[in-house]
């Protein structure tokens, strides 16, 4: 299989940790044995049935360390949402590896299930519960270190990785930070049933801040959520992937597409436009998850993760030299997504749409010719057309509501634009 590195990285003039890696800590496996601490429990909330349920963790640190403050990352595992634990062997093999130089690491369980039919609402209502949980997770530790200190967490220095929907989950944790963001999967009455983005699994009252992402192929519900000022991220992801994708397709649960959602190229495009910091890894050739059970793409996975980690807490012991590839795509940027019912244009294309709102049929005039994708807010695409200068589009048999429209030009710039059905 072919690895290459497709690498975007802006440096964080605003992140400044003084801590070297001393002795090649964090950089390297100084530490030779790791102790772990199986079912720490970290909260507790209603499952998919309304039942109580314990939330439990793993807790992995290096034998013998003396080290007072110690960065952590918590390790998410994968399974579609229905099933994987903490102790997966991707899960272990991640958690030891980095208490092998060092740092502290939790793998945790989460609340699992689909409400059924497994469509995207479902989907999103999974996704939830699982952020929701992570985010009880981190003000576990949060509020250790300001009580009891049992575990010498350094707060500055939390990071979040994950396996598929682990990432998912890690990923929506750091970019999802608005309701409306997911108002189009959900009334405002079932987030309020399910305890609102934050969750109440737990450790209320403590902070859920958190320094990067370490994203093993996932993706999200729309790369716009991603916006200027949100924390980095560090991706992994095979380019074949048929299970969550690596552009944007359908992710899906066994034989059922899913829901529709944008993998780690876009996340890293978005990145780029945004001046978020990210680096992307690609497994060309690769498909779902390529580092599980293959210990060569897993070694390549954890020094990946390793340097863009240690490179964020300000570490020099081994500086980032990727192989810097041109992306060859297309200007993927989307305004913040909130506003996409106000925002008209994001590049300044001559664009005209009428009537707007109208009763499904609307009159479009352009003068750069291209392609027209309308999308609706499942993100399933219910129209396309080549146009030249004008075309009349009939959607009178769609639901009324909010639609986006996709407008790709020669150039492959792309500009996003609302249509209205009354």
């Amino acid at each position: 299989m072919k690895q290459t590195i497709t690498f975007i990285f802006f440096i964080l003039s605003i992140i400044s940790f003084a801590q070297p890696c001393n002795g090649g800590r964090y950089a390297s496996n100084i530490f030779t044995t790791v102790d772990v601490t199986s079912d720490i429990q970290y909260g507790q909330n209603l499952d998919l049935a309304g039942s109580n349920v314990d939330l439990f963790l793993d807790f992995y640190e290096p034998n013998g360390d003396t080290e007072t403050a110690r960065p952590l990352i918590i390790w998410v595992h994968g399974g579609s949402f229905i099933g994987g634990s903490k102790t997966d062997g991707d899960m272990v093999a991640l958690a030891t590896d980095f208490a092998e130089k060092g740092f502290a690491c939790a793998s945790i369980n989460y609340r699992l299930g689909l409400n059924f039919p497994p469509d995207s609402s479902s989907a999103i209502r999974a996704l939830t519960r699982a952020v929701q949980d992570l985010k009880a997770t981190v003000r576990f530790f949060y509020k250790d270190r300001a009580t009891t200190n049992n575990y010498r967490i350094d707060t500055t220095k939390i990071f979040l990785g994950g396996t598929s929907a682990g990432a998912l989950t890690a990923l929506h944790y750091a970019y999802l930070d608005k309701p409306c963001e997911i108002e189009h999967y959900m009334d405002a009455g079932t987030l309020t049933s399910l305890g609102g983005i934050e969750g109440d699994s737990g450790n209320a009252g403590y902070s859920t801040d958190v320094i990067g992402i370490l994203n093993g192929a996932g993706a999200l519900a729309s790369y716009a959520f991603l916006e200027a000022g949100d924390i980095p991220v560090c991706s992994v992801h095979g380019d074949a992937d048929d299970v969550v994708p690596y552009i944007r397709d359908y992710a899906s649960v066994g034989p059922l597409n899913i829901i529709y959602m944008d993998g780690s190229r876009m996340i890293d495009e978005q990145a780029s436009a945004v001046g978020v910091a990210s680096n992307l890894y690609t497994f060309y050739g690769g498909g779902h998850v390529p580092y599980a059970g293959n210990a060569a793409n897993m070694n390549i996975t954890i020094n990946f993760y390793r340097d863009f980690v240690i490179d964020l807490m300000g570490c020099t012991d081994t500086p980032l030299q990727p192989e810097n590839t041109p992306s060859g795509t297309a200007n993927l940027y989307l305004p913040p997504f909130c506003d996409l019912n106000t925002q008209e244009f994001v590049f300044e294309d001559a664009f005209l749409i009428y009537p707007n709102p109208s009763d499904g049929v609307f009159t479009i005039e352009t003068d750069e010719a291209g392609i027209i994708d309308i999308i609706d807010l499942t993100g399933k695409k219910i129209f396309s057309r080549n146009i030249d200068e004008k075309i009349k589009v009939d959607l009178g048999d769609q639901t009324r509501g909010l639609y986006i429209l996709r407008h790709t030009n020669s150039q492959n710039n792309i500009s996003i634009h609302k249509l209205i059905i009354e």
